[in-house]
């Protein structure tokens, strides 16, 4: 029998109990702020303005006189002992190799969602946003790979336009609130998730130096581990994340892109609770029945060590009850989107315009392969695969959702941005090809950023019922 079924129960009028009631006056300010904070780091949008203003202090930067230092920064190691083992890198692959290893975990982690319950568990479903993925990824190579065939210095760059940047993406989208069908949203960050699986596989097969075999059989072998501990029922985080970190130089030391193994590890990381939920709601209340039984209203809590060891095993029991997946997303996540992410614009993003001659930057083979990948590859391979998905009927438009909402999604696609970047030094070892990819990319993502927002605001202007049926008593969006 639940709580609500009790007899002479009532449930409180209006809406849920605020949990802020049960705090004490003193802190119910700090609380408040806390919980603000949380919400403000869980924000797509943000998490894409902070990233973009960390991008545009480091193309200020690059073209002023605190450039040198900048890039000396950057370029200072650090070192690490161990007894006889001594390693070191500098600042920027500390970002680039190391910090970026969590973005690619939580990237896992958001794959491992969506292969288990999410969007990608059901084939159907999921077979358009698939499939436009596969589009969007090979038209802006054959875009790129037009424009600069026949040079091998150049060629190598067909995977940066691949990517679309989810975070920015997203953010974009979700400046238009509920205007734009709950479908679109869907369709987008499923595809950006399947454009992410195979922008890793394109970094792991294609822009890795040559593999160190027994370093690869060293990072099989911790693989093997980690999922040994899966199996166990291993649910404490620690454990992975140090079997992780060794994981992590054993890739990085094979060859291999190191950020690889970030999502290696969350395959690891179980996606179950620990707890049977089937019994939780009983035993809980239980406890809070028993807590409420010996607890004195007279006597300090320190005094009373049967209601704190009632209370510690609630709290306990109640932390397993998420997943080990969900804890760890919940944690890296602002840590991915307010420090990893705007650290890495900033040390990557410096594209410099002094002494360089313009016209030839602008007539680049690589600036209009990647910039032309991203505008109109993404979009034209993403629109014609979801257009033979739906004529084929291999798959369907998601419900209340036309091809302008479609057309306006693809558009987003070509937000390459984060990803972009990071093949960008991947594939290019002249410093000013990088330079001239890092400019298409910014310049791609601005232009497919606006773009892809006036034709999905346009839409939701156009046709607000078909967007939803609550859509006329809104206000209008202010600029």
């Amino acid at each position: 029998m639940t709580h609500e079924e009790e007899p002479g129960y009532e449930r409180p009028s209006g809406t849920n109990p605020d949990p802020h009631d049960i705090l004490i006056d003193e802190v119910k300010g700090h609380h408040r702020r806390f919980m603000k904070l949380i919400h403000l780091t869980h924000s797509s949008t943000r998490a894409a303005g902070v990233m973009l203003g960390a991008a545009i202090v480091s193309i200020i930067i690059a073209n002023t006189g605190l450039y040198e230092g900048f890039l000396e920064f950057w370029s200072t190691h650090v070192a690490v002992s161990i007894g006889e083992l001594h390693g070191e890198m500098s600042l920027l692959h500390v970002v680039n190799d190391l910090l970026m290893a969590l973005f690619f975990l939580l990237i896992g982690l958001e794959i491992k969602y969506e292969t288990t319950v999410g969007e990608l568990t059901n084939i159907r479903q999921a077979a358009l946003p698939i499939i436009a993925a596969m589009g969007g990824v090979l038209m802006p190579i054959v875009v790129y790979s037009l424009i600069n065939a026949g040079d091998p210095a150049t060629a190598g760059g067909w995977g940066v336009p691949t990517a679309t940047d989810i975070a920015f993406a997203l953010g974009i989208m979700a400046l238009l609130g509920d205007r734009v069908p709950t479908g679109v949203k869907v369709f987008l960050s499923t595809l950006a998730v399947a454009d992410d699986i195979i922008a890793i596989l394109v970094i792991a097969i294609f822009y890795g130096a040559a593999p160190s075999i027994p370093w690869l059989l060293a990072a099989a072998a911790v693989l093997v581990v980690l999922i040994v501990m899966n199996r166990m029922h291993v649910f404490a985080l620690t454990p992975y994340m140090l079997v992780g970190m060794v994981l992590w130089f054993c890739v990085y030391l094979s060859g291999v892109h190191a950020t690889i193994a970030g999502v290696l590890l969350a395959i690891a990381i179980p996606s179950g609770s620990r707890v049977k939920l089937s019994n939780f709601l009983d035993w809980s209340r239980e406890r809070v029945e028993e807590a409420g039984e010996i607890y004195d209203a007279d006597a300090p809590v320190v005094t009373q060590p049967e209601y704190i060891t009632t209370v510690k095993s609630i709290s306990r029991i109640s932390r397993q009850v998420l997943p080990p997946v969900t804890r760890l997303e919940h944690k890296l996540h602002p840590w991915v989107y307010f420090a990893v992410l705007p650290l890495f614009a900033l040390a990557n993003a410096d594209v410099s315009f002094a002494g360089s001659d313009i016209g030839a930057m602008l007539g680049s083979p690589v600036l209009m392969g990647v910039f032309f990948g991203l505008v109109l590859g993404k979009p034209l391979g993403i629109m014609l695969f979801s257009f033979l998905a739906v004529k084929l009927r291999i798959a369907s438009l998601p419900e209340r959702v036309n091809w302008m909402h479609m057309l306006g999604a693809a558009i987003l696609g070509g937000v390459g941005f984060t990803m972009a970047i990071f093949v960008a030094n991947l594939a290019y070892a002249d410093p000013s090809l990088i330079a001239d990819a890092k400019l298409a990319i910014l310049t791609a993502s601005l232009v497919a950023g606006v773009v892809g927002f006036v034709v999905l605001y346009r839409q939701a202007a156009s046709a607000p019922e078909e967007n939803d049926p609550e859509a006329t008593a809104k206000e209008p969006m202010i600029f």
